[in-house]
């Protein structure tokens, strides 16, 4: 999602027209709305967007990051925003650890003292992500796959996703061909457990007792079974007790090589 496209969102979120945003910050109509469309052939200028978080009650400074950040050129930004998800890597380890070491009460006042509160661990709004890519899911049969010891978020490579915000996405690499000829072996695919799941959606599956994880298309059958059925007319689907599932997401961009 662009810089203009979030100002849209958020202004018809308000349900304010242009008209009034343009009154409130004293800025016309048509230049705000080549903002909106990105047909603007000048960045708006800090005033601008200042007038425009607090009109449109952004977060104060949010505004300013992402215009800035759309402006960095694409290998710096690479390196600023992988050492951000180290150190959001890093509070998340810390987190853990205290965890471990002394319950959540005395957590909570070790974190707020060293300023590694959590809380809003969660990236801020930002005219896209890096995605981690976490490991590989087998679109074949299920297979043991330690997925999810991962802190949200964080792992050892990334994808972006320019129109993505949700942030806990992740990212698998495809193993086998179950999922042919949608998904191949090798192409990155990004699951969002923000998305909604329906009958007949792509999903990465994971399973308990034992732990697995599957790429398949799920259905869900009456008596709480659900059908994994992979898109290779070769192999058969299979059909599980839905207690056996602890987390399905939903598949929301593919990135495959040519």
């Amino acid at each position: 999602m662009s810089l203009g496209q979030i100002i849209r969102k958020k202004r018809e979120q308000l349900n304010l027209t242009l008209d009034e945003v343009s009154r409130s910050i004293g800025f016309s109509k048509p230049y705000l709305s080549t903002i909106e469309t990105g047909k603007v052939k000048n960045p708006p200028s800090d005033q601008l967007l200042t007038k425009l978080e607090k009109a449109l009650k952004f977060e104060p400074g949010l505004l300013l990051h992402i215009a800035h950040m759309e402006q960095i050129p694409p290998d710096i930004r690479q390196k600023y925003e992988s050492t951000e998800a180290e150190k959001q890597k890093l509070r998340q380890l810390i987190k853990n650890l205290i965890h471990k070491k002394t319950g959540k009460g005395r957590l909570d006042k070790l974190l707020a003292e060293s300023k590694l509160d959590t809380e809003s661990d969660s990236l801020p709004l930002s005219a896209g992500r890096l995605v981690p890519v976490i490991n590989k899911v087998a679109a074949g049969y299920p297979a043991d796959f330690n997925d999810l010891d991962y802190p949200v978020g964080v792992a050892d490579d990334y994808v972006r996703c320019p129109d993505l915000h949700d942030p806990n996405t992740f990212a698998v690499r495809v193993v086998g061909d179950s999922m042919e000829p949608k998904f191949c072996e090798g192409d990155i695919v990004v699951f969002s457990p923000a998305a909604e799941v329906h009958n007949g959606d792509d999903c990465f599956i994971r399973l308990a007792t034992p732990h697995e994880t599957t790429f398949k298309r799920v259905f869900f059958e009456p008596d709480n079974q659900v059908r994994l059925q992979p898109r290779n007319e070769k192999y058969s689907p299979i059909i599980i007790d839905g207690k056996r599932i602890n987390g399905i997401y939903r598949a929301i961009i593919k990135y495959e090589k040519l």
